[in-house]
């Protein structure tokens, strides 16, 4: 005889439960939108530490010395030591195939810089005409220092924008004269630096003006150069961290320097320090991948729990289907169609509301070390994928046990 309150009490219970699986899911849903946001604010610190790389030329290295840590060859420790014009010819000469960008530097201390009633205390550095290029200085007016100017000792200034606005007041400043530690200058240009307001604040007139000038005889202060560019990014480390070996070794036989001295003579490698932020960036990703993962993990396991309910809860229903004829891979296929449906959608909502998120928010975050959060929509989808296959990894287990109920033992459950 046909019992409908029964037949009313499992359609309730499998109601019930597909609530359940549902509210279970959401906690996969979190699992891909917290992955697909840290994945976000992973390439977004990427293209923050990039971006802060780019202000200056990409594979920049610069030198300067120090004092000796270490006492050779009968000297005592904290010699200064002083470059000169020497030491950068010679490294030009013995690398000039290898060399984009290549410029020595003078700085002048405590520069006063005046203009009319206007005055200021500013970064006053003599310096040769590659320098635009390694700082990557764009020009609002005038023009940049040229060979000209250096070799004829010219008294001309290339003043940052900040310094314009200071002195000039929204004046045209080419053309004018400033005057310099009390020593006139023609000013032949004004630029502008991607490095902002601080780099804004710096006075460029020609090497060889500044040594003349100020007392400089021939020595400098750094040395910046730029080399060629590379096929890959290793290919260019290994360049550069090889010029800079190079570099460094004839500068310590120069200066007779003890090989071990780290501090006597020092080049920053750029392509070494955005090696290590980017391996740091690798690491920081894949702990977030870690995170992600593990809380996608947490709401499978949930999802396979709440299965292994449903299967415990319908196995009367399950005896019935076996009794009339249902075959064991079609109580599989039920349960596992269950868990993939309700995993996939708890996946796409999660993926399409992290994706919007970063979409409307991403393009705000404008900080010193994160720029433009994203995520490659492939490696998102990617994540969906991967879950659904877990969906039915966690559902198959339920699915399994659900297929051995026999038939009799199904009908006698209570």
């Amino acid at each position: 005889m046909f019992d409908l309150e029964r037949w009313e009490e499992i359609f309730e219970t499998i109601s019930k439960n597909k609530l359940r699986t549902f509210l279970t899911s959401l906690s996969v849903a979190s699992g891909i939108f917290i992955l697909v946001i840290l994945l976000g604010i992973g390439e977004g610190m990427r293209n923050g530490i990039s971006r802060e790389f780019e202000q200056d030329a990409a594979n920049i290295l610069y030198v300067w010395t120090g004092s000796t840590s270490v006492g050779y060859k009968g000297m005592n420790p904290g010699r200064r030591i002083q470059m000169k014009n020497a030491d950068y010819d010679f490294a030009v000469q013995k690398h000039q195939d290898e060399l984009e960008y290549k410029s020595s530097m003078f700085r002048i201390w405590n520069g006063v810089v005046n203009y009319n009633k206007e005055s200021g205390s500013y970064r006053v550095e003599g310096v040769l005409p590659d320098y635009q290029f390694l700082e990557n200085s764009g020009m609002m007016s005038g023009r940049f220092i040229n060979h000209n100017d250096h070799s004829g000792y010219e008294k001309v200034a290339v003043i940052g924008k900040r310094v314009n606005d200071d002195l000039f007041k929204g004046k045209q400043a080419v053309g004018e004269y400033i005057e310099i530690s009390g020593i006139n200058f023609k000013v032949i240009g004004v630029f502008t630096d991607p490095g902002g307001e601080r780099e804004e604040t710096r006075v460029y007139v020609p090497l060889s003006t500044a040594q003349r000038v100020f007392n400089g005889s021939i020595n400098i202060n750094n040395m910046a150069f730029t080399l060629e560019k590379e096929e890959s990014f290793e290919a260019a480390l290994a360049a550069s961290t090889r010029f800079s070996e190079q570099l460094q070794q004839f500068l310590k036989e120069q200066h007779t320097i003890a090989p071990e001295d780290t501090r006597a003579v020092v080049v920053n490698n750029s392509l070494e320090n955005a090696k290590r932020f980017y391996d740091l960036m690798d690491m920081i990703k894949f702990f977030f991948w870690g995170v992600g993962i593990c809380t996608i993990i947490a709401g499978i396991v949930g999802v396979s729990n709440i299965m292994l309910i449903i299967v415990k809860e319908r196995t009367r229903e399950i005896g019935v289907r076996k009794a009339l004829g249902a075959r064991p891979w079609s109580i599989v296929m039920m349960v596992l169609h269950e868990s993939i449906f309700v995993t996939a959608i708890a996946g796409f909502v999660g993926l399409i509301g992290s994706l919007a998120l970063l979409e409307l928010v991403g393009p705000m975050i404008e900080t010193q070390y994160i720029a433009n959060p994203s995520v490659n929509f492939n490696v998102a989808l990617s994540t969906v994928f991967i879950l659904i296959i877990a969906g039915a990894v966690a559902g198959f287990f339920p699915a399994w046990r659900a297929a051995r109920i026999k038939p009799i033992v199904a009908l006698r459950d209570e």
